[in-house]
């Protein structure tokens, strides 16, 4: 796949998550196989003002490029002197966020609320595109509700205002991340527009994604919950390896993203960080429950990291105590 001169090698790659897609989880999905990477949603207004927290997204290892950066807003010129200074961060693509259906977004105009004015939302494209001369994506749902399904309606305004690509979540907002993606949707947008699209929901493995591509036409696919507690989703070869090159492969993986967020943030986001992940990467763990109340009841990274080591260790219920599988520990 091509968005404009940026090659993205891989079928699938990791969708923009808040609080989740920051600089060390990008990185760890990026040597895992995302082609590529995106930001965090960054409000404009925040960034153009040097507000902490958007300064923190806009963090981003050299490794992980290509990056797109993200944007939240509704105002055609704050958004354009955002793009801009996306652009002069390093940012390889600026993608507009038009997806996010959550009420504290919406209700202020932005997010999924850009695709019930139409007219409105080509003009704060049409501004983004003469702001920046990397690519520029956007990122939308199927549609405010099940009777303003108008995907289709804005991939193609989208499109003639200069869009390199677009990514299609099938969902209404609405619907939130409720019930089952309507892949159809995805397909609609495909055949109705002529530049990359991009698919995203339901996926949990690199064959859903490939059937996904299958039945939709997409040329990439987006995959974010499904690469919570599992960023080797985007490694081709996993599930080839055997059991224990798989428990192997996870252990090396999960040590480098503690190691990453470890080096990237201060130690009161770090403990944060490293609970909410620690937590997704205790699936499949015997006694994950009985794990994941220890790890949230830590009160530093380096308890929440031997918390989790200690229960790596320990069989599954299932499993004798006494079988000649030995499990790597994690260094």
């Amino acid at each position: 796949m091509k968005i404009g001169a940026v090659d993205v090698p891989a079928l699938a790659r990791l969708a923009p998550m808040a609080g989740i897609t920051n600089a060390p989880f990008r990185l760890l999905a990026r040597e895992c196989g995302s082609g590529l990477t995106t930001s965090e949603e960054m409000d404009a207004a925040a960034l153009l003002t040097g507000h902490p927290h958007a300064d923190a997204i806009a963090a981003y290892y050299p490794a992980e490029r290509p990056l797109a950066m993200q944007l939240l807003g509704k105002d055609p010129d704050l958004l354009a002197r955002a793009a801009e200074r996306c652009q002069l961060l390093g940012a390889d693509i600026v993608d507009l966020n038009m997806g996010c259906p959550m009420p504290k977004i919406t209700g202020k105009g932005k997010g999924a609320a850009l695709m019930r004015d139409v007219a409105a939302t080509s003009r704060i494209l049409r501004a983004l595109r003469k702001a920046v001369s990397v690519p520029l994506t956007v990122k939308i749902r199927g549609g405010w509700d099940d009777e303003h399904l108008n995907a289709v309606e804005v991939a193609q305004m989208a499109e003639a205002e200069g869009v390199d690509a677009i990514t299609v979540h099938p969902r209404t907002r609405s619907q939130r991340f409720t019930g089952r993606a309507p892949w159809t949707i995805i397909r609609e947008v495909v055949e109705a527009v002529s530049v990359p699209v991009t698919g995203n929901g339901d996926i949990g493995s690199m064959a859903e994604a490939r059937r996904m591509a299958a039945e939709t036409g997409c040329t990439s696919v987006m995959i974010g919950r499904g690469a919570l507690g599992g960023p080797w989703i985007f490694d081709e070869s996993f599930d080839a390896l055997s059991h224990e090159g798989r428990r192997a492969y996870k252990a090396h993986v999960i040590a480098r993203h503690v190691a990453l967020i470890r080096e990237h943030f201060g130690e009161k986001y770090a403990l944060v960080q490293m609970k909410k992940h620690l937590a997704w990467y205790t699936e499949g763990l015997g006694h994950a429950t009985e794990c994941r109340a220890r790890i949230f009841q830590a009160r530093s990274p380096e308890e929440v990291w031997d918390c989790f080591q200690a229960y790596w260790d320990r069989p599954r219920p299932e499993i004798s105590q006494t079988a000649s599988t030995v499990s790597p520990r994690i260094a």
